[in-house]
């Protein structure tokens, strides 16, 4: 069986990744779960850093003027940290990753790296745990579109970039 792809409808393009939830199934299955929920629906991007990663999931970005946003959980609360000896998937470009606040603590806010950051593998020396769950197969111009979005000093897009919906094939 192969791995689920997700297209992502934003306000600024469309993009698909594929789900790795063969390597990485309670965080790939937890994403997929709360896509197929229509969770993400109608969210907006609420942490954009250029040449680092676009952040998105929080419950809170409903409201893009939220200063909620970011500190969010999905209904279902943290998952297991997954950190397989089998998937150390690395986080490079166009890789999605679990976003969390330290152990166990993921739950619905993922990340999209605009570039390799190695230091934030979970197989990597450090405090930074970072799981990757998925990859971008088309639309990278889309993601990189919304990684360069102007964003203010608490790094929030100044044009909200919502999250229409997430589809899994």
């Amino acid at each position: 069986m192969s791995n689920p792809i997700a297209t992502f409808e934003t306000s600024l393009g469309t993009f698909r990744a594929e789900i790795l939830v063969d390597k990485m199934p309670i965080t790939g299955g937890n994403f997929v779960r709360l896509a197929k929920e229509g969770f993400y629906d109608g969210l907006h991007f609420h942490r954009v850093i250029a040449d680092f990663m676009c952040q998105f999931g929080c419950p809170h970005s409903r409201d893009p003027e939220s200063r909620m946003a970011g500190t969010g959980k999905s209904p279902y609360g943290p998952i297991a940290d997954e950190h397989p000896a089998d998937a150390k998937i690395s986080n490079d470009r166009g890789t999605l990753s679990m976003a969390n606040a330290g152990p166990q603590s993921g739950s619905s806010q993922f990340f999209i790296n605009l570039r390799a950051n190695p230091y934030l593998d979970f197989f990597t020396p450090g405090q930074s745990k970072h799981p990757v769950f998925g990859r971008i197969t088309e639309g990278m111009d889309v993601v990189d579109k919304i990684g360069t979005t102007r964003t203010d000093p608490r790094d929030r897009p100044v044009v909200p970039v919502q999250m229409i919906r997430v589809t899994i094939d």
